[in-house]
């Protein structure tokens, strides 16, 4: 072999899988924030999410492959004796609200309590305010995000799926925190850091009133 022969990184670093569960209550834009990070797209249909939905996206770091696999849940109550044993094996947990709702931020206690009764501390859990296109009906406040994700003790971001607002930063802050990257690096591994260069993140639009 040249010495100047690409090292083949997929036999020496096997491919890193870790596992993500999006929760929330229902139309908080879940599948809308997965879209947009898996194809830059927004749909102003809205369609309810029917049982759990995977989809995977592969992200190239410095010196291996990571995949991502995304696990959409639905809030309807037929569903949820199923979501206890997708939060079970996950590396994340994803839990959304809409900002124009405050019951929904007010539920993501309840939310973080099941991520906790099934995965105790060994998990990532950010919090993040979807819908900042709507600012204009804002019923929670960025200072209400930080003081509960304080209480929590969890991440937390503001996002707007329909303008892409903050997705790529969602992902981002995710990838950092991510056991193996960049600053919790795992034995016998360097700090590594996931390029999300790929994924838009573009200026907010005019308030509208979709509700995805």
């Amino acid at each position: 072999m040249s010495s100047s022969a690409t090292p083949d990184f997929s036999v020496t670093n096997p491919m890193k899988k870790y596992k993500l569960v999006f929760l929330g209550e229902q139309s908080v834009g879940k599948t809308s924030l997965i879209t947009r990070f898996m194809y830059d797209t927004f749909d102003n249909t809205y369609q309810a999410t029917i049982g759990i939905d995977f989809l995977s996206k592969t992200m190239y770091m410095d010196d291996r492959t990571v995949r991502l696999q995304l696990w959409d849940t639905v809030f309807q109550e037929r569903f949820r004796s199923l979501i206890p044993s997708y939060i079970r094996d996950s590396s994340v947990a994803v839990i959304v609200y809409d900002i124009t709702n405050r019951i929904s931020f007010q539920n993501t206690t309840k939310w973080v309590d099941d991520v906790r009764n099934e995965r105790g501390q060994d998990v990532i859990i950010v919090l993040v305010g979807n819908k900042t296109d709507l600012s204009d009906k804002r019923q929670v406040t960025v200072e209400d995000l930080d003081r509960r994700a304080k209480e929590l003790g969890v991440l937390s971001i503001e996002t707007s799926a329909k303008a892409g607002h903050n997705v790529k930063n969602l992902f981002k802050k995710i990838a950092m925190a991510l056991p193996g990257a960049n600053g919790q690096p795992e034995a016998g591994t360097t700090s590594t850091k996931i390029d999300v260069t790929s994924v838009r993140d573009s200026q907010l639009p005019q308030a509208s009133s979709c509700s995805c």
